[in-house]
């Protein structure tokens, strides 16, 4: 098992998150978002709110085949 650090901070929509690894940020509404994490990758998630149940698909991860 891992320990980690996160804290966040909603200003209306967007919310900014502190991690060990630095800031990112996200914009939507309880149970839809769009984000960037604080390594730079985007990504969209959904879930249902106050359950703990979601899920997050990250973009541009798609890697070509030469």
């Amino acid at each position: 098992m891992a320990f980690f650090f996160r804290k966040s901070f909603n200003i209306g929509p967007i919310r900014i998150n502190l991690s060990k690894s630095g800031v990112g940020f996200s914009i939507g509404v309880p149970g839809a978002r769009i984000g960037k994490t604080a390594s730079g990758k985007t990504y969209v998630s959904s879930g249902a709110p106050g359950t703990g149940i979601g899920y997050r698909k990250y973009l541009g991860t798609k890697k070509s085949s030469k």
